[in-house]
């Protein structure tokens, strides 16, 4: 099931109908829906789409060889590897037509061969730059793909002819995965589950919010989101144990840096500082600071917060309590945790999708100002829920939101 993208499918049109050579940059977390955007768009169109894998170099050359002669000599078995990624790479630009060629998890070819990056730009210098060919790099390590494909120290840096960070769906995108619900408990999903396609399909909605969240998140024999974050953190960082207490440490409520270093136990502060910085980078926390700083970065008002939905429900609730889950305590952790907590838990969602509100009104043009921020603010005890600023022509929309 494929769900909006509106706009992502936009640009992807308007690149491949552009009839030049083409290099577009995809990136985003893992389960955003990348893959599934590239199978959408290129479905009725010449394409060859090889996904990477952590397999040796030399497997990966000779499957990405087979794929090439496949899709000019569709009715003959390939048995064959080109000699070299860069006669691989040169050979794309043979192929006839107006040919997509996808490289997914560009990452991992990059991992398997640090070359990769230099080959490719070399093939795309020499060849590939004046022919009609649409070539996809796309890729889930966030950091891997901004230093290592769009940095300015990168190889290939100045070849990409356009580049999107795909960001998890909204509330309104989000909602369409469930069409049974009424809006509240459409708000409810989006609130536990995030904008991510792949946990949004998981829930069903032939069944009500309480009873999803027990069979898919609380369940520990047979929930598919039970262990999710713990792979996903496993699989994406070297420390997993320090990034766990520091994620568990913000999910409680601390949210400034000395706090976070003081609750997590993982070290001094400036360790903790760096642990936090490659979250940022990851995409699963962000660093919030009042709407009116002028310069965030140095702000000394900032306040952390996990971003991920998902992963600030797991947080909250899946891992404090994994022993008493894992002897089966499912219905009393469900009831007993969840469920008297779960409105309070969905506030700080509502006020995002407040102010994510507040910013398709502004691209709409419905606000008498073009704002510069659209965020909170917050000092001592008072507290702004949605704040959108322009400094220039000194005017401001200020809201309240309150989920109960």
């Amino acid at each position: 099931m494929f769900i909006n993208r509106k706009s992502e499918l936009e640009i992807l049109a308007r690149l491949y109908a552009s009839e030049r050579a083409e290099l577009f940059v995809l990136y985003g977390r893992r389960r955003v829906g990348k893959t599934e955007l590239l199978r959408a768009f290129c479905e009725d169109k010449p394409h060859l789409f090889f996904i990477a894998t952590l397999s040796a170099d030399g497997e990966q050359l000779a499957t990405f060889s087979q794929q090439i002669w496949t899709f000019t000599h569709p009715e003959t078995p390939a048995g064959f590897s080109f000699p070299s990624w860069d006669a691989a790479f040169r050979a794309l630009a043979d192929l006839p037509g107006r040919p997509i060629v996808i490289l997914d998890e560009f990452t991992y070819l990059i991992s398997g061969n640090k070359a990769i990056p230099s080959i490719l730009q070399k093939a795309w210098d020499e060849h590939l730059k004046n022919t009609r060919v649409m070539l996809i790099l796309c890729g889930s390590y966030i950091g891997m793909m901004e230093t290592e494909v769009l940095g300015y120290q990168a190889p290939l840096y100045g070849r990409r002819t356009h580049s999107a960070l795909l960001d998890p769906l909204d509330l309104p995108s989000a909602a369409l995965f469930f069409p049974r619900y009424t809006a509240e408990q459409q708000f409810l999903a989006w609130a536990v589950l995030g904008g991510m396609p792949y946990y949004l399909r998981t829930f069903s909605d032939r069944k009500d919010i309480f009873a999803n969240i027990r069979q898919h998140i609380l369940d520990a024999q047979t929930g598919e989101l039970f262990n999710e974050p713990r792979l996903l953190l496993m699989e994406e960082l070297r420390e997993p144990r320090n990034y766990f207490s520091i994620l568990r440490a913000i999910a409680q409520g601390n949210t400034r840096l000395n706090a976070i270093a003081q609750a997590s136990g993982v070290g001094a502060v400036n360790m903790v500082s760096r642990y936090l910085d490659l979250l940022q980078q990851m995409r699963l926390i962000t660093r919030r600071v009042p709407a009116t700083e002028f310069q965030p970065e140095k702000s000394k008002r900032g306040m952390y917060q996990i971003d991920d939905h998902f992963l600030r429900f797991w947080f909250r609730y899946v891992q404090p309590n994994q022993s008493s889950l894992d002897l089966g305590l499912t219905d009393a952790i469900l009831n007993q945790r969840v469920r008297p907590d779960l409105e309070h838990f969905a506030a700080a969602a509502f006020e995002e999708a407040s102010r994510q509100h507040i910013a398709r009104l502004a691209r709409q043009g419905q606000i008498p100002f073009l704002p510069e921020r659209i965020g909170a603010w917050w000092e001592r005890d008072v507290e702004i829920d949605v704040l959108a600023i322009s400094h220039t022509e000194k005017q401001a929309l200020v809201g309240e939101c309150k989920w109960s």
